[in-house]
C-alpha cells in the first residue's frame, strides 16, 4: 500500500508546509492568529495546535502507546507563546522527519491499537492506513490554515507537493 519513500516524501513535504504557514503566520499579530475566522478549531492557532497534537498522538500510537492522551498534554483553546509554538514545531517536524528516515518496509505492516481519549473500546487499524492518516490528516488541516492565512492578508507559499524542493 506504501512505501518507506511515500513517508520520507510526505515527512519532507509536512515540513515544507509547516514552515511555510508559521512564516505567513508570523506576518499577523497574536490576536489575527487568534481570531475566530469560522473553521473547525475556530482559528489559525487553535488548528495549528491541533496539527501539532495530533502528530504527537500518531507518533505515540505508532510507538505502541495505547493512551498517549494520558501522557501528552497541549490546550487547543488557549493562548499560547508563539515563539515556543514555532520551536515545538520544529521539533516535531524533525522528529516526523527522523521518524521516516529509521523505517523499513517491515514497520509499515501490521496493526496499530489505541483507545480513544476517555474511550474503553480499543481500536484497531492497519499501520499502512495509520500512517497514511497521519499524512493526510496534517495536509487537511493545513489546508483550512492556508485558506485562513490567505484570507488574512498572509501569502503562504503553494501548498503543491510537486512544487516541493
Amino acid at each position: 500500500m506504501i512505501s518507506v519513500d511515500f513517508c520520507q516524501l510526505m515527512a519532507r513535504y509536512n515540513h515544507w508546509q509547516n514552515t511555510s504557514l508559521l512564516a505567513a503566520a508570523e506576518t499577523l499579530d497574536h490576536e489575527q492568529r487568534w481570531q475566530d475566522r469560522g473553521a473547525f478549531f475556530g482559528s489559525i492557532a487553535a488548528t495549528l495546535n491541533h496539527i501539532l497534537l495530533d502528530d504527537a498522538l500518531w507518533l505515540e500510537r505508532l510507538a505502541g502507546n495505547e493512551r498517549p492522551e494520558d501522557s501528552l498534554s497541549f490546550d487547543l483553546c488557549s493562548s499560547s507563546d508563539w515563539a515556543a509554538f514555532k520551536n515545538l514545531r520544529k521539533r516535531r517536524d524533525d522528529e516526523l522527519c527522523r521518524w521516516t528516515l529509521s523505517l523499513k518496509p517491515s514497520d509499515l505492516v501490521g496493526h496499530v491499537g489505541w483507545f480513544p481519549e476517555g474511550g474503553l473500546d480499543r481500536i484497531e487499524k492497519p499501520r499502512a492506513v495509520c500512517i497514511v492518516h497521519l499524512f493526510n490528516h496534517q495536509t487537511h488541516h493545513r489546508g483550512q490554515v492556508h485558506c485562513m492565512l490567505t484570507s488574512a492578508g498572509a501569502v503562504p507559499e503553494p501548498t503543491d507537493l510537486p512544487l516541493l524542493r
